[in-house]
């Protein structure tokens, strides 16, 4: 387990959509909508913030085929300042899915970006986050699953670390 979580105040919304009328559910679909953001504590001397927030995420798909669109809100001031990535991670901080960003988003505020396949059930929680290049991780993060919803959450420090350094990882930025 994670340890503790320090939870938003902030609650998000949750819409649920089973797809097929005939009972038989074939694809799942979970969308949030975003919140303002304002836990980020990590800034720079100028009082810029460096750390990227996930602000909402939506799933769609079907079971252990799943693709997260996942909405972020970054300082990004080009390549020296960017959200590199955002990932999907188990409870005890093990790596199950990374999309690499190819770019800054400083005129796209915030930006979201899909993915998949993510490999899950329907009821496995998971945690997603964004890292900043500089500044790594330290944003607000959403815990949750495709059936029970995301919720905002602030993983404690340290939390699953030494995932920054496994593949896939940027190989540079083109804008």
């Amino acid at each position: 387990m994670i340890g503790r979580w320090r939870w938003s105040g902030t609650l998000l919304l949750l819409v649920l959509l089973a797809g097929c009328s005939s009972g038989q559910p074939t694809e799942t679909q979970a969308t949030l909508t975003p919140i303002p953001v304002s836990t980020q504590t990590d800034v720079a001397a100028d009082g810029t913030a460096l750390a990227a927030d996930v602000t909402a995420v939506a799933v769609s798909g079907s079971e252990n085929a799943y693709r997260f669109a996942v909405t972020v809100a970054s300082p990004d001031t080009g390549c020296e300042q960017f959200a590199d990535w955002w990932e999907v991670l188990s409870e005890d901080g093990v790596l199950i899915y990374r999309r690499v960003l190819l770019h800054s988003h400083v005129d796209e505020q915030p930006f979201t970006r899909s993915s998949g396949p993510v490999v899950i059930s329907a009821d496995t929680v998971v945690i997603v986050r964004a890292h900043m290049a500089p500044g790594g991780y330290g944003g607000a993060a959403m815990r949750g699953s495709v059936n029970g919803g995301f919720e905002p959450v602030e993983p404690d420090t340290g939390f699953a670390e030494g995932v920054e350094s496994q593949p896939p990882l940027p190989e540079g930025c083109a804008f």
